[in-house]
């Protein structure tokens, strides 16, 4: 098959994906945000596009997701990027050990019931949750991928355009 076949099918079907994340779409559970960063609930934030990040001190590919995170809300908060790394951690000192390691500039909200987990129906860590400017959620993802950051941050212009 030719370059231009296979680039013409990846178009397709990138293009397919898009429409079924479209379909799919679903209002973003609300939540009360504890920090004074932010707004108090996620409701609030419509508007804005929203990175939601579920992790936790444990999770080894939440280590290369960060800085990442970092990276995007950086770039993008003044086009309307808001990331949010909800943590997971039943122990708060654990989730320090893991901030003092790997810093962030990314407001952080605890969860360590996982109630919020629960409303989003959390499979795996971590998991991602980009919320649109009208609050749906357009597309989540399981896991962390470096060679997957490019489609990730296609996602945020995506929305962070409409």
């Amino acid at each position: 098959m030719s370059y231009i076949r296979l680039s013409t099918l990846f178009f397709v079907v990138a293009v397919s994906s898009l429409s079924l994340s479209f379909a799919q779409q679903k209002l973003a559970p609300d939540f009360v945000i504890s920090n004074a960063e932010l707004p108090s609930k996620l409701s609030e934030l419509k508007g804005q596009v929203v990175y939601l990040d579920f992790w936790a001190s444990w999770c080894k590919p939440c280590r290369k997701s960060f800085p990442w995170m970092n990276q995007m809300q950086q770039k993008y908060a003044d086009r309307g990027l808001q990331v949010i790394a909800i943590n997971l951690d039943t122990d708060a000192a654990l989730a320090k050990l893991f901030l003092e390691k790997v810093p962030t500039q990314i407001p952080i909200v605890y969860d360590p019931e996982g109630n919020i987990a629960s409303d989003y129906q959390l499979l795996g860590m971590p998991s991602s949750y980009l919320v649109d400017k009208k609050g749906n959620i357009r597309f989540s993802h399981k896991g962390f991928f470096s060679r997957n950051k490019p489609l990730y941050e296609q996602e945020l212009v995506l929305l962070l355009n409409e």
